[in-house]
């Protein structure tokens, strides 16, 4: 009985906790100026090339070059930022804000470790995730298993957040998909740099929310084994935007009347976003090289993510691991850190050393 109450405690608390952020007037929600015009028909095309048949012809992916800075130095570990120009294409460049133009990451490495008996795991930002600290402080204790961590600062966010945007609320649905590919494009070219450049005997991918969905897209399409470890993590943006705590965070009249032209009414509007956001269905995406390498860890009182989208993922990739942490979905990642740093280790561990 206390464990049920528990539960809805966490439940609850994950819709006072998105009313809070999402449901008031001080709040501008998502898609506030729309859909993006000629950019969404843009992106809808360039989202479909990630699939099967066009895959092969996007790697070897552009070769990043970081200019590095020391942040700090100690007796066992040594963190690091590095800057460069974003990876992809020219059309997408064009189409990035120019705030976003400059990619920033932070590496935090273990010393007197070869990278060759080292891995190096890329954590990807869930929504509003705008600085290193907190993906930083998960990966920190991992040091001591010779893991270290690699920070993508997203597009969109931080440093790279556009001037109008208020927050992590992206203007247009466009941005969203933009994010999306221009993460996956970067992570993929920081996973051929760690490959390359780095050595590293090693690698995984791991996000929370948002971030686990690129990051099982990205372990998806990496063409040699690596761990893909989703947090929280639905199968698709369509849980979170239309069916989620997030939906109340949407701004369907704002998409309403920028699709006035056409005739929507307000439930086409709603199914015309379902059906853009189905791109992101990591379930349509090919299966990773070794699905025992991938881990799902999801919480089992998610006001955002339910757990049906998580069983839907496991479905389409056999061999693949769930692994369920009581708690909501704000409150798993706070109280539930060891379990996530529990499954980066065991996804590891069940990946071949590089020869």
């Amino acid at each position: 009985m206390v464990s049920v109450n528990l539960g809805i405690l966490h439940y609850v608390l994950d819709h006072i906790y998105g009313a809070c952020m999402h449901r008031t007037k001080l709040s501008t929600p998502f898609f506030s100026r729309g859909w993006g015009g000629t950019k969404l028909d843009l992106f809808e095309s360039m989202l479909k090339q990630l699939f099967p048949g066009a895959v092969s012809q996007n790697w070897p992916p552009n070769m990043v070059q970081p200019i590095w800075k020391q942040l700090w130095d100690s007796k066992n570990a040594c963190l690091k930022e590095g800057i460069f120009r974003t990876p992809c294409d020219e059309q997408l460049i064009n189409a990035l804000p120019p705030e976003s133009h400059t990619t920033r990451i932070a590496l935090l490495t273990p010393k007197f470790v070869p990278s060759h008996k080292m891995a190096c795991v890329v954590h990807l930002a869930g929504t509003g995730d705008h600085t290193y600290e907190r993906r930083l402080r998960l990966g920190a204790p991992l040091l001591k298993e010779n893991i270290a961590t690699l920070v993508l600062e997203s597009p969109f966010y931080g440093n790279r957040r556009p001037k109008l945007q208020r927050g992590a609320k992206l203007l247009c649905v466009s941005d969203l998909l933009l994010l999306g590919r221009a993460t996956i494009e970067e992570a993929r070219s920081l996973l051929h740099w760690l490959d390359v450049e780095g050595g590293f005997g090693k690698m995984g991918i791991c996000g929370l929310s948002m971030g686990g969905v690129h990051a099982a897209m990205v372990g998806s399409l990496h063409p040699s084994p690596i761990a893909t470890l989703p947090f929280l993590a639905p199968h698709s943006a369509v849980v979170a935007f239309c069916e989620g705590v997030l939906k109340h965070a949407t701004a369907w009249d704002a998409l309403r009347k920028d699709a006035e032209k056409v005739g929507m009414t307000l439930e086409e509007v709603q199914e015309r976003l379902r059906t853009v956001l189905s791109l992101t269905d990591v379930t349509r995406f090919p299966i990773p090289k070794i699905p025992e390498a991938v881990i799902l860890v999801a919480a089992t009182n998610d006001g955002y993510i339910p757990k049906d989208s998580v069983l839907e993922l496991q479905k389409a990739w056999p061999g693949s691991e769930v692994r369920w942490v009581t708690g909501g979905h704000v409150s798993s990642f706070i109280i539930h850190s060891d379990s996530f740093r529990r499954a980066i280790v065991d996804a590891l561990n069940r990946l071949p050393w590089k020869e």
